[in-house]
């Protein structure tokens, strides 16, 4: 078959491609694998043993290591390493499985879920078809994944090409909390050949580990892509200001019936609307004491120094007094509004006239959007 080509790729043509196998080879010959070990030297009786210099003594081998890796056989490719390069992951040292750990970012996203589908849509960009698929057990399975590479180009015939083909398994792996977990893989199938021959390839451990850690590498840098968009849309998101109404409290009847509590109504959930807090509450002169999350309290303390009160009330007589509080966050019954109660330090609710004289001032900090950095 006669083939059309430039002149320059002609020239090009004319001179052979490396292998894979011989690229992890080293250059010029392999004698030494057949240097014969001579005996010690025979000292005559009645002689003097010499003293031997141990300054090119060569060390033992380690044990563990195979004596057999010499020449042809040595790999004298650099070691390959995990790259945790995604925000929150991490390598754990000392394990034999090659993986690597995530921590979550975001309380309001499910860790696995977030995993495979980054693991799915990292497959699907690369053209990769998923053969099998368990999400309750947290496995992916991929197709075959075929490379092929140009070995020998001619003029003359058709190209020599040396072709890989392997079959990778994901596993998802997610602690009971939701907190952390790991993503780790392992090389299922490996088939190579050249030139439309199979080639009988016994990989080493060596080699199975360099397979995987570039296809999880590779894997964990399409994530760290998609993490840094989310991370980046989340800011978007709690940038954006907070609507906030008011309810205002029925005062005690003259039948004896107590009376009911005003309090602010968020139109966001309760995550969002605790994280904003945290940036608007310094800002209205409420000085964050301590918190606890789990029971949707702030402990603030109550003082001017920021001028906020002093600008809003035009210099009159603060709706609050100086001192220590308590806001407590109640998730609505739509859970899409959250309950916002202020309190005194001992937890008993403020005159209903006090909570609907701050409301204003509160409001106008809620509702404003914030830059981004």
């Amino acid at each position: 078959m006669l083939k059309q080509v430039t002149p320059l790729v002609l020239i090009a043509a004319v001179t052979a491609c490396s292998s894979p196998v011989e690229r992890r080879q080293a250059n010029g010959g392999d004698e030494y694998t057949n240097v014969k070990v001579q005996s010690a030297l025979i000292i005559p009786e009645g002689l003097n043993t010499p003293k031997y210099s141990n300054e090119y003594a060569i060390p033992k081998l380690n044990p563990k290591l195979d004596d057999k890796l010499v020449g042809n056989l040595l790999d004298i490719r650099p070691p390959l390493q995990v790259l945790p390069m995604a925000e929150g992951t991490h390598v754990e040292e000392g394990g034999d499985n090659i993986k690597i750990v995530v921590e979550s970012l975001d309380n309001d996203t499910d860790l696995k879920l977030e995993l495979y589908t980054v693991l799915k849509n990292y497959l699907a960009s690369q053209s990769i078809t998923v053969l099998s698929d368990d999400y309750d057990k947290g496995l992916l399975e991929t197709d075959w994944i075929e490379n092929q590479e140009v070995i020998d180009s001619s003029f003359w015939s058709s190209d020599e090409v040396y072709q890989l083909r392997q079959r990778y398994q994901f596993k998802v792996d997610v602690r009971p909390h939701g907190r952390s977990g790991h993503i780790a893989i392992n090389l299922i199938e490996h088939e190579e050949s050249f030139d439309g021959e199979q080639q009988d390839i016994i990989l080493s451990g060596e080699d199975k580990r360099r397979y995987t850690i570039d296809m999880l590498n590779n894997a964990v840098a399409y994530m760290s892509v998609k993490r840094a968009q989310s991370i980046k849309a989340k800011r978007l998101r709690e940038s954006l200001g907070i609507d906030v109404g008011i309810v205002k409290g029925a005062p005690a009847s003259i039948e004896g019936e107590a009376a009911e509590e005003s309090y602010w109504l968020a139109e966001a959930p309760y995550q969002r609307t605790w994280d904003r807090l945290r940036i608007v509450l310094p800002e209205m002169g409420f000085e964050i004491v301590d918190m606890d999350s789990n029971k949707g309290l702030y402990y603030i303390n109550v003082n001017d120094d920021s001028g906020f009160w002093s600008s809003l009330w035009n210099e009159k007589k603060l709706p609050v007094e100086e001192g220590s509080y308590r806001l407590l966050l109640k998730e609505d019954e739509s859970e899409k509004k959250t309950r916002i109660y202020l309190h005194n330090s001992e937890d008993k609710p403020l005159d209903n006239l006090v909570v609907e004289a701050i409301y204003d001032g509160f409001s106008e900090l809620m509702q404003e959007d914030r830059k981004i950095r």
